[in-house]
């Protein structure tokens, strides 16, 4: 057996494999005496098929199978290697006169080259990164959120402005029969609140099912539609009280507290409102982050000079593709993937040159912070270290988690050798401001 490569150009190679017979002939020649031993042909004894019979009907096929894995092992191990970087998979050229009963058999394949390249990262203009701080609003209704989810729940026979209200709505005409939950604030028009507060649980009543509500989002939230469009919604709707409910908050004292933070952590709402603006400002940072990532990508891809070998990415996503593509077609899909094939191609060189792999042990740290930043958000205690011990392992246990994980472990890294090398200023806005300047409507 011999390989051998020649460089077409420096994206572009062809990779031949020359196989003697005797490489693969014994291999092939046991595995037709099995199929001898197992063979059930009308006319003969099971075991006493005439070899030549049997090598008439299968030889082919098993050589052409047996040549098949021989040359997927030795391709693979020869790119490994030589440590050939390659883009797709090797394509096999295929040749119409190929004799599967001669000596020598020889095979080519098409190679796509990774290209080499250099990554800048300077640049005149400056990238920005926000920094989004938690606004009063924000804190007071995580604020808020926490006190009734520690709250209690009375129940009411009378409508009132604070009160929940539990209702089922339905309408023939709209398609819709659903059991939500609102408030008088969320009404429209004052007719509409006077009538509705007159009500008890068990009452109905029917309304104008355009006027009912002030939010688009809440048409959508209390009438479960899939896009929050009124002008589509007619006639009237049903809507019988089933609950109403006084939250009572939950008092702002030690035992809310403990119940929430690490036991003596937390002493006054004072403290208490910093600790929130601290978890949502957490939450924001991921935001602003990812922001920063995106502008640093198409940054990344408009400034680094990188030559795809396009013929050959082309032609492999067509033979690849689980659908028949046309060349047309597989030439879309490139220009589709073009820009994401450039970056992960700069990712992977960031990565590699600069150490960014993650280590299991990062991977545990990482859920643990994450599990105490979760339960902490929802105003639930930190697990024991038990507790923490067994959600650890249930985590390692799913592929898919520990994928993501990784993932944004990576996220990270790469945002700190970001942050380290790439041209920033910081600005710091609230989180409506960094809506507004970082996703402009278009």
């Amino acid at each position: 057996m011999q390989i051998s490569r020649k460089n077409i150009d420096s994206l572009n190679s062809i990779v031949t494999i020359k196989l003697d017979r005797k490489d693969f002939s014994s291999k092939v020649e046991d595995i037709l005496k099995n199929y001898r031993k197992k063979a059930n042909i009308p006319g003969f004894r099971k075991g006493y098929v005439p070899m030549g019979l049997i090598k008439k009907q299968y030889q082919n096929a098993v050589t052409a199978e047996e040549v098949n894995k021989i040359l997927q092992e030795k391709l693979g191990n020869f790119l490994k290697d030589e440590k050939i970087d390659i883009l797709g998979n090797p394509l096999p050229i295929i040749k119409d006169d190929l004799d599967w009963k001669s000596d020598s058999l020889e095979f080519d394949f098409e190679l796509g080259l990774s290209p080499k390249f250099k990554i800048n990262l300077d640049s005149k203009k400056k990238l920005t990164h926000y920094k989004i701080f938690a606004d009063e609003k924000m804190i007071n209704e995580q604020l808020n959120n926490i006190r009734k989810q520690y709250g209690k729940i009375v129940s009411k026979n009378e409508i009132k402005d604070s009160y929940e209200i539990s209702a089922s709505f339905k309408s023939d005409e709209n398609a819709i029969q659903t059991t939500s939950s609102f408030m008088l604030k969320d009404i429209r028009g004052k007719k509409n609140k006077e009538l509705i507060k007159q009500l008890k649980p068990g009452n109905k009543i029917s309304l104008s099912i355009k006027n009912l509500f002030i939010d688009p989002q809440k048409v959508k939230q209390v009438f479960g539609l899939k896009k929050p469009d009124m002008s589509e919604l007619k006639g009237e709707i049903s809507i019988e009280i089933k609950e109403v409910n006084e939250r009572i908050l939950s008092e702002l004292n030690k035992e809310l507290f403990d119940k929430i933070y690490k036991p003596g952590s937390v002493k006054t709402k004072k403290e208490m409102k910093l600790k929130i603006a601290e978890g949502i400002e957490k939450q924001l940072e991921q935001q602003s982050d990812q922001k920063l990532l995106n502008d640093i990508t198409e940054f990344l891809i408009e400034n680094t000079k990188i030559k795809l070998p396009q013929k050959f990415l082309i032609k492999w996503m067509q033979n690849s593709s689980k659908e028949q593509l046309t060349l047309k077609q597989a030439e879309e899909e490139y220009n589709k993937s073009e820009k994401g094939i450039k970056y992960q191609l700069i990712e992977g060189k960031i990565i590699s040159d600069n150490n960014l792999n993650v280590k299991m042990e990062e991977i545990k740290k990482f859920s643990m912070k994450m599990i105490v930043s979760q339960m902490t958000q929802y105003g639930q205690p930190a697990p024991s270290e038990k507790e923490m011990q067994k959600i650890i392992q249930r985590i390692l246990s799913d592929k898919e988690e520990v994928k993501r994980i990784q993932d944004q472990i990576i996220s990270k890294k790469l945002l700190n050798f970001y942050m380290d090398k790439a041209p920033l200023k910081v600005k710091k806005v609230s989180f409506e401001s960094f809506i507004k300047e970082a996703y402009p409507k278009t």
